[in-house]
């Protein structure tokens, strides 16, 4: 039986439900603070839910601010918070999708390495995790570890304890488990708003807001996208496309038909619609004002595919498709080819733990589309959505019509309709990713420019945040067709040989007067063939991890990211196990 009244009772039961409330959403730092607020109007319920609702509201704003903010939760993204994270500092990574990794947990399992013995720091403990999670009986599923094979490029050595070939969902596992040990705030879908979502003061990012309205304010930015859409919002200077050879004192920029002997169609092939009639107009996918000048620049890119991860094991097995919206014309030049002479199956088919591969772009017509791909970079959100869309449109139209079409030959048809995509990766997409190989798109133009001419070692970085150690490689940029009348690829270069070496830690922060706390390791300082050799995932992870060990410094000294102590820097970066220079074992490919 009650023995106060009725209106008592009610305020009271209102003033514990708060106060429960407030023990659940308000940390320590709010606490005493708020529940004295709360006991000052337990006469007012209505005034104290106000205050919670204010405090709650303060407390949300609060939670907004950081130390460090990574956009882009990539595999260099989620590197740069560990890192961050492991040196005292609040961090946020913001991933626009709903899926972290990116290319290392889209389908890439195949490493591009170059130089597997100047990985170091935190990316090459990524790929010690690979190997931890496949020592485990539970991690083969599909296949007896004994019973796999891989590519020399990626095989494990004695006394190795890493691993370099891997299933997409593998590298999730090791991320995700990674960020809940480290306890790194990771937000996924959220959009940086491009047009007014980049807050300056001068040279300084004060904050950044997505498309939803949400605002992170931090000391200092890292833009780990591919695409460079921080860098760009926050108006430094960039560029898209293919630099002349005059531009850097380089030879393998710009336009090149002479050295794009590889991955080529057979020659004699008809570009024409109707062959032999010019009139009947050009075959999709030719670009009609191509080639252009030998050595000179244009806004033209690499292309872009998808990497699938397939499989030959009827129980994990999705067999190829025939897609809504295919056009048998898209494929038209991929028949006149076989008729022409080629014989091969148009993939790179690398093994990987499973039963599954890591499937790459192979010869003059596979799952490059290219020239389709210009206006990515700039595009809107939407736009990007689309381009996205018709690529995975032409790649699954073409898989069919390689397992399926008559016209492609039989055996290969044999081949290819044993395969397909896997049930148990990529499970929201049916197999398919939402991960498009960008393999160039903005480019930081910084006041150190990383080029042909360092990777060749003619100049050298003395300010190295990292190795890098590919080939010079572009993959092909677009179809034109060449003096006799017959369709060409052009803009695929693949030059090796040289050492690794080491890239720049200007070529990763803008110019001064442009932006002081941003740091940019993905779309990073350098001209499209020296991109071309540094843009491997396990480097963008190690540049990540230097990014937020140099906006730390900054953070500590209150110092602009362009006057942080190098040397403090590099010893920070070798004590974190960073490799800076080429050792006895350097030597590239």
């Amino acid at each position: 039986m009650l023995t106060t009244s009725s209106g008592s009772a009610i305020r009271n039961a209102t003033n514990a439900l708060i106060c429960r409330a407030v023990y659940r959403l308000v940390p320590n730092e709010f606490m005493k603070t708020t529940i004295y607020l709360t006991r000052c109007f337990a006469s007012s319920p209505t005034i104290a839910c106000l205050i919670l609702l204010f405090l709650a509201t303060a407390l949300k704003a609060e939670t907004d601010v950081y130390d460090i903010v990574v956009y882009g939760g990539t595999s260099g993204g989620i590197i740069a918070g560990i890192q961050a994270k492991a040196m005292g500092k609040s961090v946020v990574v913001i991933e626009p999708s709903n899926r972290i990794g990116g290319l290392t947990t889209g389908g890439l399992g195949h490493t591009d390495i170059g130089n597997k013995y100047v990985i170091g720091g935190l990316s090459r403990e990524f790929y010690r995790r690979l190997f931890k999670h496949y020592q485990t009986p539970a991690a083969w599923k599909w296949q007896n570890a004994a019973d796999y094979q891989p590519k020399p490029q990626t095989k494990i050595e004695v006394g190795d304890d890493t691993t370099w070939a891997f299933e997409p969902s593998a590298a999730l596992k090791v991320y995700e488990e990674w960020i809940t040990e480290t306890k790194i705030k990771v937000i996924k879908n959220e959009r940086l708003n491009r047009s007014t979502g980049v807050k300056k003061d001068g040279a300084r990012i004060l904050a950044i807001t997505t498309e939803s309205g949400r605002t992170f304010t931090g000391k200092m930015f890292i833009d780990a996208t591919y695409e460079g859409d921080l860098m760009a919002a926050a108006g430094v200077s960039y560029c898209v496309g293919r630099e002349a050879n005059s531009v850097y004192n380089e030879t393998m920029n710009g336009v090149q038909t002479k050295q794009a002997t590889k991955h080529q169609l057979v020659v004699g092939i008809d570009p024409y619609v109707t062959p032999g009639k010019p009139e009947s107009g050009l075959l999709p996918f030719i670009d009609a004002k191509g080639p252009g000048e030998e050595g000179e620049g244009d806004q033209r890119l690499q292309a872009y595919c998808f990497r699938m991860c397939l499989t030959d094991l009827p129980a994990n097995r999705i067999p190829f498709q025939k897609p809504i919206g295919y056009n048998e014309e898209w494929y038209e030049m991929l028949f006149r080819n076989f008729e022409a002479g080629y014989t091969n199956i148009p993939w790179i088919n690398s093994a990987m733990p499973n039963r599954k591969t890591d499937i790459n772009n192979r010869d003059g017509y596979s799952t490059d589309f290219i020239g389709q791909n210009y206006d990515y970079p700039e595009a809107s959100y939407a736009e990007r959505e689309k381009i996205g869309a018709r690529h995975l449109l032409y790649q699954q139209g073409l898989m069919w019509t390689l397992a399926n079409h008559p016209r492609t030959p039989e055996n290969i048809r044999k081949e290819v309709s044993r395969w397909g995509v896997t049930k148990d990766e990529f499970v929201e997409g049916n197999g398919w990713q939402n991960q498009l190989y960008i393999r160039e798109a903005r480019r930081l133009v910084s006041d150190y420019v990383m080029t042909q001419r360092h990777c060749q070692g003619l100049e050298y970085a003395s300010d190295s945040v990292g190795m890098a150690a590919y080939t010079m490689d572009s993959h092909h940029v677009q179809r034109y067709v060449d003096a006799t009348g017959h369709v060409r690829n052009e803009g695929d270069v693949q030059v090796r040989g040289f050492p690794a070496y080491p890239v720049s830690f200007r070529s990763i922060r803008p110019k001064k007067e442009q932006c002081t706390n941003l740091l940019v390791p993905f779309a990073l300082s350098a001209s499209h063939i020296a991109f071309g050799s540094i843009r491997m995932e396990p480097v963008f992870m190690i540049l990540g991890q230097s990014a937020a060990t140099a906006a730390t410094n900054a953070i500590d000294d209150g110092l602009a990211i362009q006057d942080i102590s190098y040397p403090k820097l590099q010893s920070q970066l070798l004590a974190e196990g960073q490799i800076l220079k080429s050792g006895a074992r350097a030597k590239n490919n």
